[in-house]
């Protein structure tokens, strides 16, 4: 059984920063990758950024030089400080747990994040 529970998100102006954080706990195995993704409205969810138990990381092309993803693995946390925001950057984002194969894919319950123009 793992949970995750997400902070942050809310409402902030073009060209503003906000952070979130997402928390995992249970049954918590390495390697894994933590990651975010975002769902906008009458789209399909997609990859934000993520980074594995060793540190690698990846992004979306979209956020690439504007967000950042950092983990701290003692606390089985994540980080996205998210800078320059964008009103496209408006989405449902949701933390992700990847153990796979070793055990599942956990989903936090998502938090909104809108940026206005």
């Amino acid at each position: 059984q793992v949970q995750l529970v997400e902070s942050g998100g809310g409402l902030v102006q073009a060209g503003g920063s906000l952070g979130l954080s997402c928390a995992a706990s249970g049954s918590i195995f390495r390697p894994n990758f933590m990651g975010w993704y975002r769902q906008a409205p009458g789209k399909q969810r997609e990859l934000v950024a993520r980074i594995s138990s060793g540190g690698g990381t990846n992004y979306a092309d979209s956020v690439k030089g504007r967000f950042t993803i950092s983990g701290d693995n003692a606390k089985s946390t994540v980080y996205l400080q998210m800078n320059s925001l964008k009103p496209a950057d408006t989405a449902v984002y949701y933390c992700n747990l990847d153990q796979t194969p070793r055990s599942g894919s956990y989903w936090g319950q998502g938090t909104q994040v809108t940026v206005s123009s």
